[in-house]
């Protein structure tokens, strides 16, 4: 996987870097960059014309953002009905407050199983919590089941996009990945063929391991039951074969009425892949004697999810469905790709959610990632108002930064007093021209274009050049306009 491999990402927000520092391997390679692009461009094109056959497209985005928006308003209630619903089918249901109580209950479940192999569905929280790692700690084998997953896993990656976490990588990094780990060296990168490898690469743990992991996309209150969207049919595999389900969900994932999945299911294909209807689409409730698992859990996080309840501007954050439409369409990520946010939720969604899972403490660099330019706004279909959010953020982080003494040290605060000064007195402004003009012109070549600058400076013209200062000012030009006339 040679251009993608050599990024390292770390998707931990405790230990990544801020994100400028860590976009700049990415936008040195070439390759991850047209990767992404294409895949984008494949989605939302798709996304587009699917929305667009809708003529109540937008009736639809205001009563799935209804939906949300009232569960999260009395979410305590409709928790505690599912849990009482799902108890009543068959299903054990336990609380989660943080990711370390998450990961202890899933390793007893699994001990009480006498598990030594899971299998996984795709789940963004179990990936929030960093299990996989945890569990193979603890002496058990984890394998993942979607094909995008396999790859990451084979190839020693992360992933960087919610609905297709390989976006970045192309079919012959796949096949190099394949015929490494699989020991198919007569391997193609026919998809069919990568398909084919990986089907028969899982379907011993299919038939052979008792236990899955996997997440949901929704689960509804009023039945207690567990919906899971998927394309690959790996999901139902692992919903039907094992002896032993266990589901982890973020509290925010409730609905109210198993009607609502009839708007639900309808935004979220579209949105996320560009399709009437998910290949997939499986409803778990409790357990059935001689029809799928024997056991069933569901264990719900929390994980700060519920402090966000309680400001009514961040709150919107958890009406996110995971359909990825606002990455797709953002032009940051264009460029970045997933990784250089340093967090398992990459993205728009993920420049406001990481930092108030983190509570604030940590990837406060991820607010700024972001152009403002409404477009994730415009293609959410549960109309969260990500410009507000991440403009909400900013200020935290600011009103953080004016507490701490380090601020004495950011090249940027110092700048921006700076610039206070002399902006607030006019002939302090005209002198700083005058110096400036000077200054600027050892580094302005002879086609009037600044190319490079040293120190700070630089982080600029890496990337674009600057026009060289005119020889007059507009207040100099005025003036000598003004002398004319008379």
């Amino acid at each position: 996987m040679s251009n993608s491999a050599t990024i390292h990402p770390v998707l931990d927000p405790l230990l990544a870097p801020p994100f400028p520092q860590a976009a700049l391997p990415i936008l040195r390679n070439p390759q991850l960059r047209k990767n992404v692009a294409h895949a984008t461009d494949v989605i939302q094109a798709r996304r587009a014309k699917l929305v667009a056959e809708k003529t109540d497209w937008q009736q639809l985005r205001s009563a799935a953002s209804d939906i949300r928006a009232h569960a999260l308003e009395n979410l305590g209630y409709y928790l505690e009905q599912f849990e009482s619903r799902c108890n009543a089918a068959g299903g054990v249901v336990h609380w989660a407050a943080d990711a370390a109580q998450a990961r202890q209950i899933i390793l007893e479940l699994l001990r009480q199983e006498n598990a030594g192999e899971v299998i996984k569905i795709k789940s963004m929280t179990t990936a929030e919590i960093h299990l996989n790692p945890f569990l193979q700690a603890a002496g058990i084998s984890v394998f993942e089941t979607d094909l995008a997953e396999i790859i990451l896993q084979l190839g020693d990656d992360e992933p960087s996009h919610i609905v297709v976490p390989a976006l970045h990588v192309n079919r012959g990094q796949v096949r190099e990945i394949f015929a490494r780990s699989m020991g198919l060296e007569d391997l193609s990168d026919d998809p069919h063929a990568l398909t084919a490898a990986a089907r028969t690469y899982l379907r011993q743990k299919f038939l052979n391991i008792p236990v899955a992991i996997g997440g949901a996309n929704f689960l509804i209150a009023e039945t207690g039951s567990v919906a899971v969207v998927e394309s690959e049919g790996n999901g139902r595999m692992c919903l039907t074969l094992p002896r032993t389900l266990i589901t982890l969900a973020g509290i925010e994932k409730v609905l109210p009425r198993f009607q609502d999945l009839e708007v639900m299911l309808q935004v979220l294909a579209r949105s996320a892949t560009g399709e009437r209807m998910n290949p997939y689409t499986s409803l778990w409730t409790g357990v059935t004697p001689g029809d799928g698992p024997e056991r069933f859990h569901v264990i719900l996080l929390d994980n700060e999810r519920s402090p966000m309840l309680s400001r009514p501007k961040e709150r919107q954050t958890l009406k996110c469905i995971r359909c990825a439409a606002c990455m797709n369409a953002c032009p940051v990520y264009r460029q970045t790709g997933g990784h250089a946010y340093g967090s398992v939720y990459p993205g728009p969604i993920g420049a406001i959610l990481t930092p108030q899972l983190m509570q604030m403490h940590h990837a406060q660099s991820l607010p700024f990632a972001s152009t403002l330019c409404g477009t994730c706004y415009e293609v959410c279909p549960v109309k969260i108002n990500i410009p507000e959010v991440l403009i909400e953020l900013r200020a935290q982080v600011v009103d953080q930064e004016r507490r701490g003494f380090a601020r004495f040290l950011d090249p940027m605060y110092l700048g921006m007093k700076i610039a206070n000064l002399l902006f607030a007195k006019a002939w302090l402004f005209h002198l700083s021209q005058r110096f400036g003009r000077i200054g600027l012109r050892l580094f302005t070549r002879k086609d009037g274009w600044i190319h490079s600058l040293p120190s700070l400076g630089a982080k600029w013209t890496r990337t674009r050049d600057l026009r060289g200062l005119p020889s007059q000012t507009f207040h100099e030009w005025w003036a000598a306009r003004q002398r004319e006339a008379k």
